[in-house]
């Protein structure tokens, strides 16, 4: 699925979301002010209006709802065309309300913008502009044509034409900006939405594919003996039948399937154990793991690992979490992607740091979304030599996204810049070494018994 069909898809789906209660709640509120704001108008103001014109259009909505409320199901959530026609009977019930009560004139003609707005936080981008061009025409024929407000001594209250021009031109302008700006608002949450879905799911596999290859290494650990065991008696058979040449092949059978059956135990086991040295590793450990899957895609990943200490000793141990496995495993990933022919890991610490640097020799980060790394989504137009380079890249800055996003929950600080080898891309993660390593300036203690796989 391309970009363009992603942001599609989770359009079409937002445009479901919405229930046909919400809409019918939001409605009476305007049916109560419209008839509160007639009632003040004749009765308080004498301002003389086509009253039995407006009530009977008010009206209309009352109908609208009570067959909404009591023909429909409370929960209906409505279609993308179903709430692009709520919305437009409300701006066109609004704009003939308005038209009977004077227009650009009535000070309540600012409400027209309410449909748009509502219709920029859930609708697609061409309904969304066909109700903001609906909104538009309504606003410019409320400025010619309308029935004035007339007070009870004749006097009809009317703007001068250049303010009643400002008006125009001041609703068309806040037509298009807030529909915009709710449009770009509403995105930016969706966005961020899905890339904390997106995010949460990638933790969990991480933490199912560790948790089934502790279970994995423990299965192979218990059934190491049973199959030396078995690889040991068939060996003895073998010798003994030397003049039982029926059996042979079946003993021979036997011990093949024996050491494949530890060579496939061995191979699953390698994710992860449940041994407690196991479960903490040296940092250089934890990278090693991390890069394993990009050793064999055609760039040199090099690996520097040196003490900035006063007191030179072990390197950092750190739990083999997931979300620093998966985060390291997604740095390295992307400078893998972007490098022309090697990636160089670096790796210093200190009595109260541990810093990770990863170096490519690409082209570096583009100076257009440099600013913005490390947010989901992030969107550039592409090169055509970047298209030829990589013509089946379809980045869109998720990877990064969840890479921050996990490694931040372990407490690192990442920071991204241009300046690597050659002037390739440079990722930084800096953890405080307490966060990262606990156990540093402990001594004795061991790490105990190894635990039971639990059910």
């Amino acid at each position: 699925m391309t970009e363009d069909q992603a942001l599609a898809f989770h359009e079409r789906e937002r445009s479901h979301w919405v229930k046909l209660r919400t809409l019918v709640m939001l409605r009476w509120v305007a049916i109560i002010g419209q008839l509160i704001a007639l009632t003040a108008a004749v009765t308080v103001f004498d301002i003389q209006v086509a009253l039995g014109l407006a009530v009977m259009n008010v009206g209309v909505s009352i109908i609208a709802n009570l067959i909404f409320t009591f023909v429909f199901p409370e929960n209906k959530r409505l279609s993308e065309f179903e709430a692009l026609m709520m919305l437009m009977f409300d701006l066109l019930q609004l704009g003939l309300l308005l038209y009977l009560t004077g227009g650009l004139n009535n000070p309540f003609a600012v409400l027209l913008l309410a449909p748009v707005t509502i219709a920029a936080t859930f609708l697609r981008l061409r309904n969304t502009a066909a109700l903001g061009v609906m909104t538009i025409l309504v606003i410019t024929e409320l400025a010619f044509w309308h029935l004035p407000l007339v007070t009870a001594l004749g006097t009809e209250l009317t703007m001068p034409l250049i303010f009643r021009f400002g008006a125009w031109v001041a609703l068309t302008v806040s037509v298009v900006f807030l529909g915009l700006y709710a449009r770009m608002i509403t995105r930016e949450m969706h966005d961020m939405a899905d890339a904390l879905l997106a995010t949460q799911m990638a933790l969990a596999r991480e933490q199912k594919l560790t948790d089934l290859g502790g279970v994995v290494a423990a299965a192979a650990h218990e059934l190491g003996t049973p199959l030396a065991t078995i690889k040991l008696v068939s060996s003895e058979l073998l010798d003994e039948a030397a003049d039982r040449p029926d059996l042979i092949e079946d003993l021979q059978l036997i011990a093949s399937q024996a050491d494949r059956c530890r060579d496939i135990l061995r191979s699953m086991g390698r994710a992860g154990k449940d041994d407690l040295h196991l479960r903490s590793s040296p940092i250089e450990a934890i990278i090693r793991e991390a890069a394993d899957p990009h050793f064999n895609r055609g760039k040199s990943i090099s690996l520097k690992i040196s003490d900035d200490t006063d007191n030179p000793g072990r390197q950092p141990i750190l739990e083999r979490r997931p979300e620093i496995i998966h985060g390291l495993r997604n740095l390295i990933q992307n400078a893998v992607d972007f490098a022309k022919s090697s990636v160089a890991i670096e790796t210093t610490w200190t009595d109260t740091t541990v810093s990770l640097r990863i170096n490519d020799d690409g082209k570096g980060y583009p100076a257009t979304v440099i600013g913005r790394i490390g947010d989901p989504f992030v969107r550039r137009r592409r090169q055509s030599e970047d298209l030829a380079q990589r013509p089946g890249y379809e980045g869109m800055g998720l990877g990064l996204f969840i890479a921050k996003t996990l490694l931040e929950r372990s407490g690192a600080r990442l920071s991204f810049a241009n300046g690597g080898q050659n002037g390739g891309a440079m990722v930084v993660v800096e953890w405080p070494r307490e966060a990262i390593d606990p156990a540093f300036g402990q001594r004795g203690g061991g790490l105990g018994k190894n635990r039971p796989i639990e059910n």
